[in-house]
C-alpha cells in the first residue's frame, strides 16, 4: 500500500434517508468503496437501505457483522470484526485510498465502527481513521414525539438496557432525562421500572424509526408485548415551572 489510506466511519442516521447530513453524503460519494454491515451477505441491512438513496450502487459492498449476537464478546463477533478489517485492508492493497463504513446513528455511539477501526489499525497502522457524525435515534424520537431532551442544567443519561434493567432503574431514580437503547425484548420490565419510578406517563418509545411499520407512542400504551431489538426510549426529566431548571448565571 503506497501513500495515505483512510477509513471513514459515517453516521447515516436512524433509518430515514432524509436524516443524512450533507457531509455524510459527500464523504461516502468521494470514497472508493462504501461498506455496509449486514447479518448475512444475501440480506440488506438498515444502513444499506439508507446508503442506497445517496450513493452509486457499484461502490457499495456488504460486510457481515454479528449485529444480533447478544452474547458479549463472542468468537462469532470477533471473527466478524477480523474479516471486515481484512476486507478494508484488501481494498487498500488493491489501490483504494478511501473506504467508508456506513453505520446507523452515529459512529461514536454504540457503533460497530469502533471495533472495526481498532482492528484495521492493528492490521494497517498507517491508516488514517476519521468519523462523520450522524443524527441519533434519540434525537429523531425526541423531534418526532415532541419530547424535549434536556433543559437548563438537566443531565442526560444514555444507556443500553442490554446492560441490565437495574441500571435503568438507578438512572430513573435521578433528576436526569433517561434515554435507553436496545430495550425491545425487555419492554415489559422497562414499563414496570417506569411505573415504579413514577415516570411512565411522560415516557415515549420509538421502534423501526424511519422504516416501514415504524412506531412512535407513549410507553404507557405498551402491555406485555416485546418490541424490535433496536427500540429507543425517552423518559424526560421531571419539570415544574418554565425555566425552573436554569442556573442563576443563565437567568
Amino acid at each position: 500500500m503506497g501513500g495515505s489510506t483512510r477509513l471513514v466511519g459515517v453516521g447515516v442516521g436512524p433509518g430515514d434517508p432524509e436524516l443524512v447530513t450533507v457531509k455524510a453524503v459527500r464523504r461516502m460519494c468521494a470514497a472508493d468503496v462504501v461498506l455496509v454491515p449486514v447479518l448475512a451477505l444475501d440480506e440488506p441491512g438498515r444502513a444499506e437501505a439508507t446508503v442506497r438513496e445517496h450513493v452509486p450502487e457499484e461502490t457499495i459492498e456488504r460486510v457481515v457483522f454479528a449485529l444480533n449476537d447478544r452474547g458479549g464478546r463472542s468468537e462469532r463477533r470477533t471473527r466478524a470484526w477480523d474479516e471486515a478489517a481484512r476486507t478494508v485492508v484488501r481494498h487498500f492493497e488493491q489501490g483504494a485510498r478511501s473506504v467508508a463504513f456506513a453505520t446507523i446513528g452515529d459512529p461514536n455511539i454504540y457503533s460497530t465502527f469502533s471495533y472495526l477501526a481498532r482492528t484495521v489499525r492493528e492490521m494497517a497502522p498507517d491508516t488514517e481513521i476519521e468519523t462523520v457524525a450522524g443524527i441519533t435515534a434519540m434525537q429523531d424520537l425526541a423531534s418526532r414525539s415532541g419530547s424535549v431532551l434536556v433543559e437548563g442544567m438537566e443531565p442526560l443519561t444514555l444507556l443500553p438496557v442490554t446492560a441490565g434493567v437495574e441500571r435503568l432503574r438507578a438512572a430513573l431514580a435521578t433528576d436526569a432525562t433517561v434515554v435507553a437503547y436496545k430495550f425491545g425484548r425487555f419492554a415489559p420490565d422497562v414499563v414496570a421500572a417506569l411505573r415504579e419510578s413514577g415516570r411512565l406517563d411522560d415516557a415515549v418509545y420509538g421502534a423501526r424509526l424511519g422504516l416501514d411499520g415504524e412506531e412512535i407512542d407513549p410507553v404507557a400504551k405498551l402491555e406485555d408485548e416485546a418490541l424490535p431489538y433496536l427500540s429507543t426510549l425517552v423518559a424526560p426529566a421531571r419539570r415544574g415551572e418554565r425555566g425552573g431548571k436554569l442556573s442563576a448565571s443563565e437567568e
